[in-house]
């Protein structure tokens, strides 16, 4: 990742500056946990029991270890050593290793899951086709794609967080031109969820997840 984009560069050094103070703020998945927790849970029912997956941008691991309790053979992927320190000394018996989602070393067809939880939102629109490519690359004939990302049209410039001298920019979405996207890289939509920010949890805005698919083959 020497050559990395300036927006890649700029996530990993603000993540390592704050990921201790980021993991135990967010103790659990997210705020409004019971509707998060039931989109992973369907995904996974999507994905059925063993099924390979990657949790790609898994940050302190959270969402990786929810997803390997209902059954999925998960590891995670996240620019961050530091977040991935964490991620490691929470889940000792789960895998997690460092490196960029758009820049993903595995080889075709692998998973039958892709998670991209709340990690598109520091990619830049014009990096998304090749970014859902890539998704669509190493995903199984029938494997499925699940994003999560703060709905929106402003995007919102965090400075100084948790007292940390860093910045980042957090790139809220619709739905709709995402899902259009995706339709581009080759996937069907298979479900599209919105849910209103958790006022109590700290979220200033609503919350959105989309499941994805790579068809499966046909025969002849």
């Amino acid at each position: 990742m020497a050559d990395a984009p300036d927006f890649v560069t700029e996530t990993r050094v603000f993540y390592d500056a704050l990921a201790e103070d980021y993991a135990a703020h967010f103790q659990d998945l997210r705020p409004g946990t019971p509707l998060d927790r039931g989109v992973l849970h369907g995904f996974a029912g999507l994905v059925g029991e063993g099924g390979e997956v990657a949790d790609l941008g898994c940050g302190p691991g959270r969402v990786t270890a929810y997803l390997a309790s209902q059954g999925l053979s998960v590891f995670g992927l996240d620019l961050s050593e530091s977040m991935l320190a964490i991620a490691r000394r929470e889940n000792p018996d789960l895998r997690f290793v460092r490196g960029s989602m758009l820049e993903l070393d595995l080889p075709d067809s692998s998973l039958d899951g892709v998670v991209s939880w709340y990690s598109i939102i520091h990619t830049p629109e014009e990096h998304l086709p090749a970014l859902f490519a890539g998704f669509h690359r190493v995903l199984r004939p029938g494997g499925h794609l699940l994003l999560g990302f703060q709905f929106g049209d402003e995007h919102r410039r965090y400075e100084g967080a948790f007292g940390h001298d860093v910045s980042l920019t957090f790139l809220r979405r619709r739905p709709e031109p995402v899902a259009a996207l995706l339709r581009a890289a080759g996937f069907t939509l298979r479900a599209r969820t919105v849910r209103e920010p958790d006022a109590a949890g700290g979220e200033p805005v609503a919350q959105a997840s989309l499941v994805a698919r790579k068809p499966p083959e046909t025969a002849g």
